[in-house]
């Protein structure tokens, strides 16, 4: 068939342009580096390398990578968060409510929660502890204090030394760290000290963190000679002084240096594997030392 003439001749079997998947009335030749929709000029948004859609940047990072991919992180890969030292402040209450209650209350909610291997309770009239059953102790007893002064010692160098750590680690991280640590020194209390010696405080969690810290600042290249004398001065605390539960304090004090160098020497690609990896692995030898005192006990 004949064409008119000055009409445009078109090839046979041509095919035409794509239309923007957000306004179908436009052609376009550009896709989005991600999804591979085609995008009009008004959503090409640039990206490192070609245009993306306005979907995959507002879903994303805009890097081909989850959206969480660009958050800033601590130093151990932990979330950057608004209030570093909430867990800190979270904990230094919490310890604080419960000395309260032990006040209010007296010697009964004390002597229910504490820690204690295996012994006969003159206020329940029944043996008591660990042994016969009662492994909550191992984590109460990490919340009461036996005085004002204990209270007043654990909280401020939880306030010190808690806050730098938890923003360094990490919520998460922090949180591994305190519980771990504590519950290490109770596990060593357990299985060291006299079945029918009471055992309270948070030490074992508070030498934990005094550990990490050393390998913090270690790892950092700071100056260590103030947390060391300030943790020489604690173990001379520990020793010589009566009534010091020192088997919590080394009990702390280990699992928060093994945990801690976890925490920040981990290698990058398998960070999150190897840091709560470790701390799985201090929590089974708190399981086992557990068991092997149980036995010796029943």
């Amino acid at each position: 068939m004949d064409q008119a003439p000055g009409s445009p001749q078109e090839p046979q079997g041509a095919a035409s342009l794509p239309t923007c998947y957000r306004h179908p009335d436009r052609e376009t030749g550009v896709r989005c580096t991600r999804c591979e929709r085609p995008i009009c000029p008004e959503c090409m948004i640039s990206a490192s390398v070609g245009f993306q859609c306005p979907e995959c940047v507002r879903n994303g990072s805009g890097t081909g990578h989850a959206p969480n991919a660009a958050q800033p992180r601590t130093l151990a890969g932990g979330t950057v968060t608004s209030d570093p030292r909430l867990i800190t402040k979270i904990l230094v209450g919490l310890n604080l409510a419960v000395f309260l209650v032990q006040q209010s209350v007296g010697e009964r909610f004390t002597d229910s929660f504490d820690l204690i291997g295996r012994a006969f309770v003159p206020i329940f009239g029944s043996v008591e502890g660990v042994a016969e059953g009662q492994w909550y102790r191992m984590v109460t007893a990490m919340f009461l204090h036996g005085s004002y002064i204990h209270i007043a010692f654990n909280m401020l160098s939880l306030w010190w030394i808690g806050g730098p750590l938890e923003q360094a680690l990490g919520r998460a991280r922090f949180i591994a760290l305190y519980a771990v640590s504590g519950l290490a020194g109770s596990a060593l209390t357990y299985l060291i000290a006299e079945p029918n010696q009471p055992s309270l405080g948070a030490s074992g969690a508070i030498f934990g963190l005094f550990g990490a810290t050393a390998i913090l600042m270690r790892r950092l290249n700071y100056d260590m000679r103030p947390v060391i004398a300030l943790l020489v001065i604690n173990l001379i605390f520990t020793f010589g002084w009566s009534n010091i539960a020192w088997e919590a304090h080394i009990g702390g004090l280990v699992g928060g240096v093994v945990i801690g160098y976890a925490m920040v020497h981990a290698p990058r690609e398998r960070r999150a594997l190897i840091q709560y990896g470790v701390c799985a692995l201090v929590l089974i030898a708190v399981v086992v030392m557990t068991l092997v005192r149980t036995g010796q006990l029943t």
